[in-house]
């Protein structure tokens, strides 16, 4: 495992009334590949028109981010491709494209940066902003009525850096309903008038305390990146979930919690990995139970014990008793308790709705309160996970029915870690004792 990680992730609110977002992120990571392509695209309005549209620009700029095509051709084929609405004579779909490409070791991580008609990404070191070049192009489509203009810049990212970007819902948030004119300064502003937010809606009424942040076009590209700082002062080491929650939901506010356009917000941050330990199984042999306890002690991260002969083992083996859990379990059997560890599962059965869970991408707040939520809540905040699986028959296990329902341990294991690394880009490890 690498001693620095590339943590990437987002927050999302969907314009108020809306069931679907006009904002679409889409990242991924080819299997056996060093490239992460991070997409933030925007669709024209809201609802499914702009989902659809803004699917199919971050979609787009996917395939073409892994392709040998270089990225500024890449965005020329997006930006033809992309119809302009006759009316307003803008762009259907707004976007910004990172494309990070890095070292097996991480000894190098270099970006290319898109950006089109989105309010500008901006970069920290820590919580000092960075200042960089980017090169415009001028496009002269037809039916274009305004400048059309993609940006484009390469940088490296070191350890502690950021490189966060976000749609106009962000910074746009604030603006009364129906009052934004013709011409915003924001590079998030392309869509003019009030059709931006709907002119016939009621104005929000923004809080007197919010007043000396949200200014005639809102919150602004230049009161985000003070927000920021300010969250990364006190923070340091905060999460890029956590981060990307925190802007989103000062946006929300400053909306008068109903969010005038979809609000979203990606962070990247290079920085120490977390990691989380899996230990599930029943070793082989005593000498493995006791290579296990070393593993346990020495390890720098979380630790999950899954499975009832697994837990004693290793309580007996730390000199710790099994205590029972009093948390929520929901329709699962209960967590327990050893000192020292952070979770410990019942296994096979927890292990297959956890396994389940992430193989459908289930949110959070979507799970009911049971250990399932709690073990992928710590997995959703790791970086690295590591899996100990035992390789000793588990003579608890007599029920036939049963076994044959959840399967054996070793398959259900591979799925997890498919899931892990597909679905949220974790790096994993499993090792059998």
């Amino acid at each position: 495992m690498n001693d620095i990680c590339i943590d990437i992730d987002y927050q999302q609110l969907y314009k108020h009334g809306q069931q679907i977002g006009g904002d679409v992120f889409l990242l991924d990571r080819e299997p056996g590949s060093n490239i992460i392509t991070a997409t933030l695209s925007d669709g024209l309005g809201s609802g499914v028109k702009a989902n659809v549209l803004a699917s199919l620009t971050s979609h787009m700029a996917n395939k073409l981010s892994f392709s040998p095509i270089d990225l500024n051709h890449s965005a020329e084929i997006i930006m033809d491709t992309l119809p302009v609405d006759k009316e307003k004579g803008i762009s259907y779909s707004t976007f910004t494209i990172a494309k990070i490409v890095f070292a097996s070791d991480k000894s190098f991580i270099d970006v290319g940066l898109i950006e089109y008609d989105n309010p500008n990404a901006l970069r920290f070191s820590g919580a000092e902003p960075i200042l960089w070049n980017r090169k415009s192009n001028r496009l002269n489509r037809k039916n274009a009525v305004k400048k059309e203009i993609v940006y484009s810049s390469s940088f490296e990212m070191n350890y502690g850096d950021r490189l966060i970007f976000f749609s106009d819902g962000v910074a746009q948030a604030g603006v009364s309903l129906g009052s934004i004119g013709d011409s915003s300064p924001s590079a998030g502003s392309r869509r003019g008038g009030p059709s931006v937010y709907g002119a016939k809606q009621p104005k929000v009424n923004i809080p007197s305390a919010h007043h000396a942040d949200v200014g005639p076009m809102g919150w602004g590209e230049a009161n985000v990146k003070k927000f920021i700082q300010g969250v990364l002062e006190r923070d340091p080491d905060i999460s890029s979930r956590d981060l990307t929650r925190e802007i989103a939901t000062q946006a929300y506010k400053y909306d008068n919690y109903k969010a005038n356009d979809d609000i979203t917000c990606v962070a990247v941050h290079v920085r120490k990995p977390r990691r989380t330990l899996i230990v599930t199984g029943a070793p082989r042999s005593r000498e493995s139970d006791r290579k296990l306890r070393s593993i346990i002690e020495n390890y720098d991260g979380n630790v999950i014990v899954c499975g009832g002969t697994t837990a004693k083992i290793v309580a007996r083996e730390l000199g710790k008793e099994v205590k029972s859990d009093k948390q929520p379990s929901g329709t699962l059997p209960p967590s327990s308790i050893i000192d020292g560890i952070d979770l410990v599962t019942e296994g096979m059965l927890t292990l297959h709705v956890v396994t389940d869970r992430l193989q459908k991408k289930v949110l959070l707040k979507n799970m009911p309160e049971d250990p399932a939520k709690r073990f992928i809540k710590i997995l959703r905040q790791t970086d690295q996970v590591e899996f100990v699986v035992g390789t000793k028959i588990n003579d608890e296990t007599d029920d036939p029915n049963l076994a044959a329902k959840i399967g054996i341990r070793f398959p259900l294991i591979d799925s997890m870690v498919r899931a892990l690394e597909q679905n949220y880009l974790k790096e994993v490890e499993v090792r059998y004792i």
